[in-house]
């Protein structure tokens, strides 16, 4: 059982880095934009978990909620227009930071105390991302990493409104059905710049398909096996996995500054979960 639960944990993972990868490649490589790309992946994403909740027991239906899905949809835009020129890893790395600590933040202030060794943690975290955007040669698009951030946090939003639901999976799917027609609106609000491509389509759809939709559902079976601080831990490997895959795949370098401000930022986290937090 245990074995089973690394394995999915580590697919799992993969797809959450693979998201990065196809989104970067596609915006970078082909002709597609961000709003189609931002469409077809939540329409292949809603297709595919729709199919699985109805796989799962005829009884299931598709849950959620428009304010999920319009948390879900700003995540999903602001990924896109992000990784038009963010690399891959700094990308990532930018996404995760602002989904932990925005959600570090709401905790705190529904009441949570944080152990001084959480309070280091999150000041170590916040000065590896400004380390990150400092000026420099190699510093990232800052239009494109304010949206990649604004992306973690509607993330970090939206998975504060799904805890503690009884199936997340059926969740999920509801809010990427509701999410399709939002996107459907900014794509007609967008329609002079629309460029269709179809590598890029393809692109989009495994990235809904593949590594939304069957990654998700590899997530949601790999948490009960899991407790709440190595769910929350392992998602550390995601920018790791991103960056070093983004080098080796996409052919992007690994900065000295990048690899600093990983591990301060990484480190930091690791910090405030690793510790009980105090209420």
């Amino acid at each position: 059982m245990i074995s089973k639960t690394y394995l999915l944990t580590a697919l799992a993972m993969l797809a959450f880095a693979g998201n990065s990868l196809l989104c970067r490649v596609a915006l970078r490589d082909t002709s597609i934009d961000p709003a189609t790309f931002t469409l077809l992946r939540l329409v292949a994403g809603a297709g595919v978990l729709w199919l699985m909740v109805r796989m799962r027991a005829k009884a299931d239906s598709c849950a959620g909620s428009w304010r999920g899905a319009l948390a879900l949809f700003a995540y999903a835009a602001a990924f896109s227009y992000a990784y038009v020129q963010l690399d891959a890893g700094a990308g990532a790395l930018l996404l995760f930071a602002a989904v932990q600590l925005s959600m570090i933040a709401w905790g705190m202030l529904k009441g949570e105390r944080l152990a001084p060794t959480q309070v280091a943690g999150m000041l170590l975290a916040t000065a590896g991302v400004a380390a990150l955007l400092l000026p420099g040669a190699r510093t990232p698009p800052m239009t494109a990493s304010v949206l990649m951030m604004v992306s973690g946090i509607a993330w970090g939003a939206y998975s504060l409104m799904g805890k503690g639901k009884p199936n997340p999976l059926a969740t999920t799917a509801g809010n990427f059905i509701r999410a399709t027609p939002i996107a459907t609106v900014m794509c007609l609000a967008a329609a002079a710049t629309l460029r269709w491509d179809a590598t890029g389509a393809l692109y989009a759809v495994a990235s809904g398909a593949l590594t939304s939709g069957i990654g998700y559902a590899i997530w949601y079976a790999a948490l009960p096996g899991l407790s709440a601080v190595q769910g929350a831990s392992v998602q550390l490997s995601v920018p790791l996995l991103t960056a070093l895959a983004g080098s080796l795949l996409l052919g992007e370098n690994l900065t000295g500054r990048t690899l600093v401000a990983g591990i301060a930022i990484l480190g930091g986290i690791a910090l405030v979960l690793s510790t009980r937090r105090q209420v």
